[in-house]
């Protein structure tokens, strides 16, 4: 959501940045639309002036017995009153124009973000981690002998279709192990407020956090209107919808670990083997409320956090600043992390840390009320994996893989597997 006034006073500064986003002349629409409605509200306040003043002069005209006078008043009373309504109406209509004409647009992107068409022109900006250098051609991780008992896709599709898979066993404890591990550094390192939300939401904490109105057919809605969160961004976010808070309750730093519902409706025949594009999947999500003045630096803290979990894991990995034309459409600025995948021989997404400035808050109305008095301001909201859990179990298939097909696994998750520390060719912990 955009500030009208803004536009209203520096719509060449608007079109500006929105030509960096590929939008071009984007303001005149929203100005001419905003100037009837403000036109339809200024006459519709006119009307009703005139119908005061007329309720009125009926009383007079009554009391001074001027029947004529009387029912000329009352009659206009009337036409004005069905004028009135008219009016507001046609104001309502063309301000629910405007708000879906402001809530198509994306965000304004920051000064810092590169310029660029697609993800070819996003800009490294950090590389931790050696390779690893195989003796032997190292495997996808649905081809490692290690998971064929353990990561069972024939029988998902049997139970709900392509792109979802059954986890048994060792594997599933990996996974699991994996995400407790990710919840347990982040509470304990990195003072983030563990949190337990829902994953069916209404409709309006869709918007707030911009999936609706226009990724719609991103996401899956059930029949009774309820929609399965694409990520728990939604729900902790959207903890601050309509609420005004005091300047001293920020930031607000939260994870979650939630299941994630994504329909994949932009990525046919994109990864359609093994696990890293999954209909359904799990995802360690951070999210920060904070004061605009600190959203920067809570960025930049908020993607160290992340890189954090890879480093323990001892997995190489890349961040790289989204260019504009691969940014999303709430993001101000973003930094993926993209973990080393050997058995793809690339590094491969499997993290993405967002500011989004005021752009959420203004569409959830969520303020701050200044310590030192003032008018109440818009907050700003961040938002970031902290990992995606199959993502990072495959990293770790991948990148601890021998030759005889079993897997070396990370010494952080020793503890969270019994003292175990391998993934044997059979498929067992040991």
């Amino acid at each position: 959501m955009h500030d009208i006034r803004f536009i209203r006073e520096t719509p060449e500064a608007f079109d500006a940045a929105m030509a960096r986003r590929g939008i071009s002349e984007a303001s005149a629409p929203i100005l001419k639309l905003d100037e009837e409605r403000r036109a339809a509200i200024h006459a519709a306040e006119t009307a009703q002036a005139e119908q005061k003043r007329a309720s009125k002069e009926v009383g007079q005209a009554k009391a001074q017995g001027n029947e004529v006078e009387f029912e000329r008043l009352r009659a206009l009373v009337g036409e004005k009153k069905d004028e009135v309504a008219a009016m507001q109406a046609r104001a309502r209509d063309l301000d629910a124009e405007l708000t879906n004409l402001l809530m198509g647009l994306p965000n304004l992107v920051h000064d810092d973000v590169p310029d660029g068409e697609d993800e070819e022109d996003n800009v490294e900006i950090k590389r931790w981690g050696e390779p690893r250098a195989f003796d032997f051609l190292p495997r996808e991780h649905y081809d490692l002998p290690a998971v064929q008992d353990g990561m069972d896709f024939e029988t998902a599709a049997k139970l709900s279709g392509s792109r979802f898979v059954v986890l048994s066993g060792a594997v599933a404890r990996l996974h699991r192990a994996l995400a407790q591990f990710m919840i347990d550094t982040h509470v304990d390192e990195n003072a983030l407020s563990e949190t337990w939300t829902p994953v069916l939401v209404r409709d309006e904490m869709m918007f707030g956090t911009g999936q609706l109105p226009k990724f719609g057919e991103d996401s899956y809605q059930t029949t009774n209107g309820w929609w399965l969160v694409p990520t728990a961004e939604v729900t902790l976010t959207n903890i601050v919808n309509g609420l005004t808070v005091d300047e001293g309750y920020l930031p607000r730093r939260y994870v979650a670990h939630t299941q994630c519902f994504r329909s994949e409706a932009g990525s046919a025949g994109r990864d359609t083997s093994g696990m890293l594009r999954q209909h359904q999947f799990e995802k360690v999500e951070m999210v920060t409320v904070s004061h605009p003045e600190t959203s920067d630096a809570e960025h930049r803290r908020m993607t160290a956090c992340a890189e954090g979990i890879l480093e323990k894991l001892g997995l190489p990995y890349r961040t790289v600043s989204l260019c504009t034309g691969d940014i999303g459409f709430g993001a101000r600025r973003t930094f993926d992390i993209e973990v080393w995948l050997p058995g793809q021989n690339t590094y491969r997404e499997i993290s993405s840390v967002s500011t989004c400035g005021a752009f959420q808050a203004r569409r959830m109305n969520a303020r701050f009320k200044p310590a030192g008095g003032g008018k109440p301001e818009f907050l700003h909201t961040l938002n970031g994996s902290g990992l995606a859990v199959g993502r990072a179990l495959i990293a770790v298939l991948e990148n601890g893989q021998e030759e005889d097909g079993s897997v070396t696994l990370p010494e952080v998750l020793h503890r969270y597997l019994g003292g175990k520390t391998r993934l044997t060719a059979e498929g067992t912990l040991a």
